[in-house]
């Protein structure tokens, strides 16, 4: 099927990196969040990353009018929920989300489909509890969503074959890379990024190293462009621990058992850039380590 219009439920940071690509490349976006001042932020802030992209000579006036005109603000599932195409991008909690396609039920399209930008859970489990678990994917853009150029497509159970062969026609739209993954924890990026933040907490936690060395260590002797606690800071420490979490009980291994230190920074409210202190405290000109 070809998909023409787009809803994105959750207008914060991947929702909002969502809607901003889909626009570009000529698609009808519909933004709905619970919170109308977060679709009025997702736009401003949608707006002020084309300017960047104008300043740069990657787009002109013009362009960046006709894709904020593509943008509509949504005030209700119900009005999205027959589009050709549904994205869920809210927080990484599975009930929410769950919640998300039971709202989206009785009003669905018959040709919709429904996906899940989730960076950890289930698709078939997701999956399951729609009425069209064959229509269903996981669609998982990377943060910052303009600038990764990234895609994982990962299939549920019943996932069927036009349906993923849409999405990928869709990702060659956005002008990204698609991969496609199988539903097990975390995926691909995730099972392989996660631990490895992981892994550099729990060096922190036993003293091997200071946040300052850790992160100067892998991005000059592994030429990692940002350090392992740099990059966590930047994705959540939240959404690092919910990952860990996930992997741990999915896959019952120890090696992904999350770090006390984690789970700790995480009970304290330091959930990296987006409150302001992590692995770095960001309140003052430059970011200072916090251990």
């Amino acid at each position: 099927m070809e998909i023409k219009t787009v809803g994105i439920i959750g207008a914060g940071q991947m929702g909002n990196g969502i809607a901003y690509v889909f626009s570009l490349a000529e698609y009808d976006v519909f933004l709905y969040d619970i919170s109308s001042e977060a679709v009025d932020n997702a736009i401003k802030k949608i707006s002020i990353n084309m300017d960047r992209q104008i300043d740069k000579g990657a787009l002109d006036a013009a362009g960046k009018a006709a894709a904020l005109a593509r943008i509509t603000k949504s005030s209700s599932i119900k009005e999205i929920a027959g589009l050709d195409l549904i994205i869920e991008a809210a927080t990484e909690v599975e009930d929410i989300k769950r919640q998300i396609f039971a709202d989206l039920a009785p009003h669905l399209g018959d040709h919709t489909i429904l996906t899940s930008n989730t960076s950890s859970i289930s698709i078939t489990r997701l999956a399951a509890g729609t009425d069209r678990p064959e229509r269903f994917m996981g669609f998982h853009f990377m943060n910052p969503v303009p600038v990764m150029q990234l895609v994982e497509l990962i299939r549920g159970i019943a996932t069927d074959e036009p349906t993923f062969k849409a999405l990928e026609a869709v990702v060659a739209q956005l002008g990204k890379t698609s991969t496609s993954a199988e539903d097990f924890p975390a995926f691909i990026v995730n099972r392989i990024l996660m631990p490895m933040i992981n892994e550099a907490v729990y060096t922190l936690y036993e003293g091997v190293g200071t946040v300052q060395s850790i992160d100067t260590s892998l991005k000059l002797g592994a030429n990692h462009p940002m350090g392992p606690l740099e990059l966590a800071d930047f994705i959540g420490l939240d959404t690092c621990l919910a990952i860990m979490n996930v992997l741990h009980e999915g896959l019952a291994d120890t090696k992904y058992r999350p770090c006390p230190l984690l789970t700790k920074y995480v009970e304290a409210g330091w959930l990296g850039r987006k409150t302001k202190r992590g692995f770095y405290d960001y309140r003052g000109e430059v970011p200072v380590p916090t251990r």
